[in-house]
């Protein structure tokens, strides 16, 4: 029989290293099966100050001390910052008798140092006065109740993606800091403790904590950042700063017009449609002038009316409608309104007021003014419309007895019916000088305007802004009105001068105006264009090219990293002005409303 051999302790050694190993590479198999290993980072290295968890370093500052007061918002700051930082509060309330206790005791040696500096004949120390003062109140305020004590701890972690960036985020953290007398410290050798304080998991490790009573501690409520969320309204996005939710009523302030500034490519259509659909979920009607094709799409997906202009189409818009308005007060006003506009109209067909060396050269004299407005009274007389609202029931003229009126009165009549014959007889004929054959009684209505020639584009926008006008002081309803591009209103003095009416009249009639361009410096350049924006209590500034950049701090008073963002930001982001307030937003669609919005070729041809 063989005898079993025996192993040598360095066989032993080597058997069992071998068993802990497997048991080792056994043990890590299954903990590569858990979630908790999944996600976790490859490695975690603490050094003394700071420490690195991946490809990201961190580090843990406390606070430590506080000035005498502290006011309402002061953590705002950092709440805001424009950093990556985790923030932690820890809050533990004390036993009232125990302060109180605490307190005779401290007072008692503050009125005891007092008292022996007074025998030595040294002056008042105002530090000890000061202190003994704050003592008594709070002892007060604790024995009726209107105070309770609590010790306060806050804790900040800092990321970032190198130790020079976290030396210059620490400094900034610092200073605002230091601006209000408050003072923080690095949690030398402790980083690993700090780092476990600020994870969501509410383990004080460092316990580094200060005295607090109610009114201290209620000045450090976090949640003081720009935000604009309401109980009501529609979603724009998601508030960057702290990744709340940017839901607004436009309809709340003291006017529901908008204006949004982008570049081409910044998604300002896209935008601007997102907030038409969920508009629309909210019961207001939208009404949108079209001039580039971009919101069929969402149109037909809602079963809106998408009304095609152009010189091939049957449609047919009159600018001598008047309104069907029961108001007895628009109602007196109505014709001589739609005479107002009329001239403004007939000026921009006729040439428009051009701006020569820093004046307006009019499109029209002084005496063919006077010649136009008779002919434009005597037109709609033969019509049997005068100033007496019950002859407003009457159908209307069109620009084809205005033609015929010119044609055969006295003075510069001839020449302007000659001026004007192309939209009557000549190439321009038939879409605006027929009777009105459109009906909008629809949620969405769509005036697509890209098949007009570019002459004809600013007199189609004014007319059919005018023709909605009427329609809205007719009946008020909750409405949006959309103008894409508006920058091609804005080149004439009379279509600028009646956007700029619409933008002050259109709260009196329930109408929120919003006006889109990507000619920043154009629109901004005309007293129409600013005077517009001032009417509008909303603002959305999308990604900007640099030259644009500067006209816009001018106007909005940007600050240097609010300007320097402005001309970088990703597609969709942008600074949102609602009245006072203003934040960075990130503009958010599903994926049922980025295939009916999106203007993206690619994302459009896969939807």
């Amino acid at each position: 029989m063989a005898k079993k051999k025996q192993l040598t302790a360095a066989e032993i050694a080597a058997q069992n290293e071998a068993m802990e190993a497997a048991r080792i590479q056994h043990a890590f198999e299954q903990g590569t099966n858990t979630l908790r290993d999944l996600i976790s980072p490859s490695a975690i290295e603490i050094h003394s100050d700071y420490f690195r968890l991946g490809n990201k370093y961190g580090r843990t500052l406390y606070v430590y001390g506080y000035p005498r007061t502290i006011y309402t918002g002061w953590l705002s700051s950092i709440i805001n910052i424009d950093e990556v930082v985790d923030v932690s509060m820890y809050i533990y309330p004390v036993e009232s008798a125990v302060v109180m206790k605490n307190l005779r005791t401290k007072a008692t040696q503050l009125e005891a140092s007092m008292n022996l500096n007074m025998e030595k004949g040294k002056i008042r120390d105002p530090e000890l006065e000061a202190a003994l003062q704050d003592t008594e109140e709070l002892r007060d305020q604790l024995q009726v109740g209107a105070e309770k004590f609590f010790r306060f701890g806050l804790y900040i972690t800092l990321w970032t993606d190198s130790l020079d960036e976290m030396k210059f985020v620490q400094q900034k953290v610092e200073t605002i800091f230091g601006q209000q007398m408050i003072f923080s410290k690095v949690a030398n050798s402790q980083q690993e403790q700090g780092l476990n304080s600020t994870m969501p998991q509410c383990t004080d490790q460092l316990q580094i904590r200060r005295n607090m009573n109610t009114g201290a501690i209620s000045t450090s409520f976090p949640f003081t950042s720009a935000d604009l969320t309401q109980d009501k309204g529609i979603l724009y996005g998601i508030n960057m700063h702290n990744n709340g939710l940017v839901i607004f009523d436009r309809f709340s302030l003291e006017n529901a017009n908008m204006v949004v500034f982008a570049k081409s490519g910044a998604g300002k259509s896209f935008t601007v449609k997102l907030e038409a659909l969920r508009s629309m979920m909210v019961g207001a009607e939208i009404l949108i002038i079209d001039p580039e094709n971009e919101y069929q799409k969402l149109c037909d997906a809602v079963g809106g009316s998408y009304i095609r202009l152009s010189l091939n189409s049957d449609v047919r818009i009159n600018p001598f409608d008047l309104p069907k308005v029961v108001d007895s007060e628009d109602a007196d006003d109505a014709l001589r309104a739609n005479l107002v506009t009329l001239h403004g109209l007939l000026r921009l067909m006729l040439g428009g007021n051009q701006v020569v060396g820093g004046g307006v050269v009019p499109a029209l004299s002084a005496s063919e003014e006077a010649d136009l407005d008779q002919a434009l009274i005597d037109t709609y007389a033969r019509a049997g419309i005068t100033s007496d609202p019950l002859t407003h029931q009457s159908t209307p003229p069109t620009i084809a007895n205005l033609y015929d009126t010119l044609l055969h009165m006295g003075g510069s009549g001839p020449q302007l019916a000659q001026r004007l014959r192309k939209y009557t007889t000549g190439t321009f004929a038939g879409i605006f000088s027929q009777q009105s054959n459109i009906d909008i009684n629809n949620q969405m209505v769509v005036f697509n305007i890209r098949d007009l020639e570019d002459e004809l584009r600013p007199v189609a926008m004014y007319i059919v802004l005018s023709h909605i006008w009427n329609i809205i002081r007719a009946e008020q309803k909750k409405r949006l009105l959309i103008v894409d591009e508006a920058w091609q209103l804005m080149q004439h003095e009379d279509s600028a001068n009646f956007l700029f009416s619409l933008a002050k009249r259109a709260r009196k009639y329930y109408l929120g105006l919003t006006t889109v361009t990507q000619d920043v410096e154009d629109f901004m350049g005309s007293k129409m264009g600013r005077a517009i924006v001032g009417n509008s209590s909303i603002q959305l500034l999308l990604k900007q090219n640099v030259s644009a950049v500067d006209v816009l701090s001018d106007v909005f008073k940007l600050t240097e990293e609010e300007k320097r963002r402005l001309a970088n930001f990703p597609v969709g982001q942008g600074l949102f002005f609602a009245g006072s307030n203003h934040v960075h937003i990130q503009i958010i669609a599903s994926e049922t409303e980025e295939g009916l919005i999106t203007t993206n070729p690619s994302k459009a041809a896969r939807n």
